[in-house]
């Protein structure tokens, strides 16, 4: 065709190409740009390869991969090359994409409305390949290669600068997010689940765009605050395959955002559910990391790592690292900011007793335990969400394992009949079972441990 060049300039391209180690997209580009051809010549000459090379390439790729593949020769391809009204139909396209490892528009078969300086263009068509070296090249069009250069950089600048969200928007957004993290302390999860979700599609489509930097890092916090939320949510209703990709997700968003107290809270958070349903070793993995990702300062995430390690390792058995974490966990409490009580993202000193209480309950701790379940209860209000139950239950396994058998059901049972229908979820089941879980195998078959068993199997809802 008029003004394309030789396939001697694509081969010196190729070869200028290897010795600068260019990958085979910005190979590509500039025979595209240099020699006068589409991008779907390019990409072939970047490989080297003839018309009939590539037909057979695209051949032996689709039977390796098992593909339905078009008949294609050397001839159909060179049309396809040469003439852009005649375009390949969309499953071909793909294929083409997956044979040169690009996309559509990177084939020139999609739409490409980026502004491209003319000079920059023509200097290219007119100069040819570096014949000995890429200082010559700058030389021979050091004029064209200025605009060239200034016109890239405005577009950039252009593209660091623009946002599709704004600064109320963020703050707007904050707000909310402080809002659901106060309404979840209370909220029954199935109704939260709904408000969660509706604010994380908000951030998500947000996130989508291409965003400033420090716009981006508070739009991944609050994926991750938002994420990890759901997770806890779809825990407390025993959908725990949902619950663990959820907070697998919220991780990803936490390591995105590089804020090192969130990566170690959501970590801390996804302990729970291993916790309540296992393995243990996970939930003592994942406190344990995330006690070390907080060990540089004192921080309320750094005394909730340590003390859901605590409880952990005590269910576990080992009393003296258990011991040892209920230490840190308290010594770290004292030294830090606690944050709002009525927050789920909080660690309020309520929730420090919860945690210790779970901790000396299984140490065989009776009297600790006790103590710490009766003034944790009288740090929460009326309207206190299942910590309070939870507590209560932690009570009915004391109990259990001082072998008060009947006292341990009956307080057990009458704990979780008494927890409102929408909020009475599979984890509260789920503690509930414990306390006939820490009985010797020879008292499970008693009566009391029977009827408890047989309140725990009512459907959901039922009194």
């Amino acid at each position: 065709m008029p003004g394309q060049h030789r396939p001697s300039c694509a081969k010196q391209w190729r070869e200028h190409s290897k010795s600068e180690q260019w990958t085979l997209e910005r190979t590509a580009e500039t025979i595209c740009r240099c020699c006068g051809v589409g991008r779907l010549r390019a990409h072939r000459l970047a490989r080297g390869w003839t018309l009939q090379e590539a037909a057979s390439e695209f051949r032996a790729m689709c039977l390796a991969g098992e593909l339905i593949a078009p008949r294609l020769d050397e001839d159909q391809l060179g049309l396809w090359e040469t003439r852009p009204e005649r375009r390949p139909r969309a499953a071909t396209v793909d294929l083409l994409c997956r044979l040169y490892r690009t996309d559509a528009q990177g084939l020139g078969l999609a739409g490409d409305y980026r502004e491209v300086p003319a000079s920059a263009t023509l200097a290219l068509n007119q100069g040819g390949p570096p014949s000995s070296s890429p200082r010559e090249v700058a030389s021979a069009h050091a004029a064209s290669l200025d605009q060239w250069v200034d016109s890239a950089r405005q577009s950039v600048d252009r593209t660091l600068a623009s946002a599709s969200v704004t600064a109320n928007q963020l703050d707007h957004l904050d707000e909310r997010a402080l809002w659901l993290r106060q309404q979840y302390v209370f909220t029954a999860p199935t109704l939260m689940l709904t408000l969660l979700l509706a604010d994380l599609e908000e951030v998500r489509v947000l996130s989508s765009d291409r965003q400033p930097a420090a716009v981006q890092v508070r739009l991944s916090e609050m994926t991750a605050l938002l994420a990890t939320l759901v997770a806890d949510a779809l825990m407390k209703l025993g959908s725990l395959r949902q619950s663990r990709a959820w907070f697998a997700t919220a991780r990803t968003a936490a390591d995105d955002s590089g804020n090192v107290d969130l990566r170690a809270r959501v970590r801390a958070q996804a302990a729970m559910l291993p916790y309540y349903y296992g393995p243990l070793e996970s939930a003592v993995t994942l406190a344990r990391e995330a006690r070390l990702m907080s060990r540089t300062r004192p921080s309320a995430t750094g005394a909730f790592a340590a003390a859901a390690e605590a409880r952990a390792l005590a269910r576990q058995g080992d009393a003296q690292e258990a011991d040892k974490a209920v230490r840190y966990a308290r010594a770290t409490f004292e030294q830090c900011d606690h944050g709002l009580a009525d927050d789920a993202f909080a660690f309020p000193y309520r929730r420090l007793l919860l945690y210790l209480s779970g901790a000396y309950t299984f140490l065989g701790q009776v009297q600790q335990a006790r103590s710490v379940q009766q003034e944790a209860l009288q740090l929460y209000p009326d309207q206190g969400g299942i910590d309070p139950a939870l507590l209560r239950l932690e009570e009915a396994i004391c109990l259990a394992r001082t072998h008060s058998l009947t006292e341990a059901c009956q307080l057990a049972g009458t704990i979780y009949l008494q927890v409102p229908p929408d909020h009475r979820t599979p984890i509260l089941g789920a503690r509930a079972q414990h306390v006939i879980d820490v009985l010797p195998p020879a008292m499970r078959a008693a009566r009391a441990a029977r009827e408890l068993g047989e309140v725990l199997a009512l459907p959901a809802g039922a009194t």
